[in-house]
């Protein structure tokens, strides 16, 4: 490499001296700590966890506010991937997309691409980044051990795109008995419809587990998903008449998961693991407009319709050593090659004679990761001050385009890089107060290095009382989409940007934990947050040119968002009680609006969960609910004149609520779950809060669900040894 790439790299866009002595004051004069929600789980307040710890620890002991949710809820909800989990929790919107089959995550009104997801530790790539936008009906939930969640800025422990927050999926990792075999069965109707082969949803699972030795550990699992889409008055894929009640309003898709891991403990000090994964994915989409292909002279028809399959496979190879060696010092090693594709198929399909004719068959999405990252820490033999040194690396070599299929000419592929070095210090003052200050430096291949800094803390004030705090800096790099999407011809002028910088997220949280104990088996846990967020240098697609329509990304807006939330859990006796209320506002700066208003508009959410276990019985009733208050955004109408005017638009209200009946027989061998899902029978919105056109008027719903449904799961357990 070249001497002018290193000055590029290092001394490029130096960070604005008055920002950084700005937030120094701030973390020297208010110590911070990191943002979870932490939950009475069977009674227990002490989960252990590895979320942004330098090793893992009781959840009590961080100074991040970790939320864990456990085996145990995961079962409780029976959800069957992260989507049906997620959509019960406290400050996290899940949005469906039924016209392909995805749901991508909101966290405080931030998308996606500003929420990062890891399955131990490693960022999981997806069908549009590394980590971040990833579609959650993706992934499955049959080996997870926990997950845990963090909210605001993680950019020092994670990286980039960590803006909003992180969720870390634990997955399991030992097994109880020399030889575990457990299969299960669930069938599960879409609204009301089901018929056991062509309609509803199949699910079919297999997970093994063998202790091979003492020191030998592994297990592998094969997962079959079949969604049969959700008709909702339309006709399906044999309706051959041209009236546009052809195809479905969910598509149906099938998702085949198959995983492995092998671990190696040679003793109590040093543990390696392989974790290996499979997912494919085939969603397909039924053309409403049938061409009746209608022939004069022998009076005949030959219908047939262009429809298209979407597929997805996706590859991950893990490995991860960790330890501590005889001085003490700690270790955690990850390296990972990762493999993402999407590929768009089109056809023609003849309805009379039930055949499929290719048209084109291209990959129009592609991503090839490799990632390594390490960290040691315990440098000091020392129970008050604490060191970690790290380093996160990864290449993406790939191209991705707006429109499936559409590429005028070959894609390009290209390479994205990044190299971060990071390094905190926990220091603790006494046995009450914890400081732990970090930074890290984020070097690329495209971009001018960034910094991201945080302090956080923890204070125990006494008689049950814990104050957190923590101040963040996190970027968010473009993705691919924003940097090289190429689409023009005649019709279309839509082009990424190369210039574009990364977008400059701060959050600020706050976090006041009380725990109540008291005699005859009741425990409560309160937590009283407070939260700022603020977005800088947002990306948006904007209209260049009106003559031809010419469109291209830029770094125009900004997004601030003000909030505070209590949440409780409570147990006693056989009954386990959840349960948080949010109020929060979000400003929106539209600098690519002809009109612009930066008001805070507010919104409330509501959550909880009871449950209740009749232990002689072996049975447990559970109950969740969640109600989203009307959200609210500035939107661009026309008047009657086709003048630009600002509106408060509102995306309507609405309630979900899931119930489940779990219960186990033969000594807990066979456990039967028994539930329903969105009892409210929610499927779409009414909404203002989308822009309209000049000569286009603004969709008035959101399609949010397809209805109430139930379903049944089996599982047996075989355990050996």
């Amino acid at each position: 490499m070249s001497p002018d790439f290193f000055q590029k790299l290092f001394f490029s866009n130096p960070i604005d001296a008055t920002k950084v002595l700005l937030i120094s004051c701030l973390f020297m004069t208010g110590f911070a700590t990191a943002q979870n929600d932490t939950l009475v789980k069977g009674g227990k307040l002490s989960e252990v966890i590895v979320t942004g710890q330098f090793n893992p620890q009781s959840v009590d002991k961080s100074v991040f506010q970790v939320k864990v949710i456990s085996r145990a809820d995961i079962d409780r909800q029976a959800g069957n991937n992260l989507a049906d989990l997620l959509n019960q929790t406290l400050n996290i919107s899940v949005m469906p997309n039924a016209s392909t089959g995805k749901s991508g995550v909101q966290l405080f009104g931030l998308d996606a691409q500003y929420f990062k997801i890891l399955v131990d530790n490693v960022p999981l790539i997806n069908d549009e980044d590394l980590g971040s936008d990833t579609d959650l009906t993706q992934i499955n939930l049959d080996d997870i051990q926990q997950i845990e969640i963090v909210e605001g800025a993680m950019g020092v422990e994670y990286g980039a795109n960590a803006v909003s927050g992180i969720i870390n999926i634990i997955t399991k990792k030992k097994a109880r008995h020399t030889w575990e075999i457990t299969p299960f069965i669930q069938e599960e109707t879409i609204g009301e419809e089901y018929n056991g082969v062509s309609e509803g949803r199949h699910i079919q699972s297999i997970r093994i587990a063998h202790n091979f030795s003492d020191k030998w550990t592994g297990n592998a699992m094969f997962t079959y998903n079949d969604f049969d889409g959700y008709h909702d008055g339309l006709q399906g894929r044999n309706h051959y008449l041209n009236d546009s009640l052809r195809g479905y309003r969910w598509l149906p898709k099938q998702q085949l998961h198959a995983k492995a891991f092998v671990g190696y403990n040679p003793n109590e000090k040093h543990r390696f693991f392989y974790r290996f994964e499979y997912f494919n994915e085939l969603t397909h989409w039924y053309n409403p407009i049938v061409d009746p292909r209608y022939d004069a002279p022998t009076d005949t028809y030959d219908e047939l319709a262009q429809d298209r399959d979407f597929e997805t496979n996706r590859m991950v190879h893990l490995i991860n050593a960790s330890g501590t060696f005889s001085s003490g010092l700690t270790y955690d090693f990850y390296a990972s090659y990762q493999q993402q594709e999407r590929n768009a198929r089109i056809y023609n399909y003849y309805f009379r004679r039930d055949t499929e004719e290719d048209l084109s068959d291209d990959v129009y999405e592609s991503r090839k990761v490799y990632y390594s990252k390490a960290t040691v820490s315990n440098f000091l033999d020392s129970e008050w001050i604490d060191f970690q040194l790290g380093y996160e690396v990864n290449t993406i070599r790939g191209y991705a385009s707006m429109f499936a299929y559409e590429f005028i000419g070959e894609p390009i592929e290209r390479n994205l890089g990044t190299y971060d070095f990071f390094g905190s210090t926990e220091m603790k003052f006494g046995k009450k107060f914890t400081v732990r200050p970090g930074v890290r430096g984020l070097f690329s291949s495209q971009f001018n290095t960034q910094v991201a800094v945080s302090l956080s803390g923890l204070y125990d004030v006494g008689n049950g009382y814990e104050l957190r705090a923590i101040i963040g800096t996190c970027p968010r790099l473009p993705d691919y989409e924003e940097l090289y999407s190429y689409f023009v011809d005649v019709n279309h002028n839509v082009q990424g940007n190369p210039d574009l910088k990364p977008e400059q997220g701060v959050s600020a949280f706050l976090h006041l934990n009380k725990v109540f104990k008291k005699e005859k088996g009741f425990e409560l846990e309160t937590k009283l947050s407070a939260w700022y967020i603020d977005v800088q240098d947002r990306i948006e697609l904007i209209q260049t040119q009106f003559s031809p329509p010419t469109f291209r990304f830029a770094n125009i807006d900004l997004y601030r968002t003000i909030g505070s939330s209590l949440t409780g859990s409570a147990k006693t006796g056989n009954w386990l009680l959840n349960a948080g209320v949010t109020y929060g506002g979000i400003a929106k700066v539209l600098n690519s609006s002809e009109i612009k208003n930066d008001d805070f508009l507010y919104s409330v959410n509501v959550n909880g969960n009871l449950s209740y276990t009749i232990p002689k019985w072996k049975t447990t009733f559970s109950a969740f609910g969640k109600y989203n208050g009307p959200q609210y955004q500035f939107v661009q109408q026309y008047d009657e004149n086709q003048q630009v005017i600002l509106v408060r638009g509102k995306l309507s209200d609405y309630t979900m609520i899931d119930a489940t009946v779990r219960k186990t027989f033969a000594k807990d061998k066979l456990e039967v779950t028994l539930g329903a899902r969105n009892l409210a029978d929610v499927t779409t919105l009414n909404t203002t809060a989308v822009n309209g056109s000049a000569h286009t008027a603004a969709p008035s719903s959101q399609l949010l669900g397809y209805g109430r449904s139930y379903f049944l799961k089996i599982l047996y357990r075989f355990n050996f040894g």
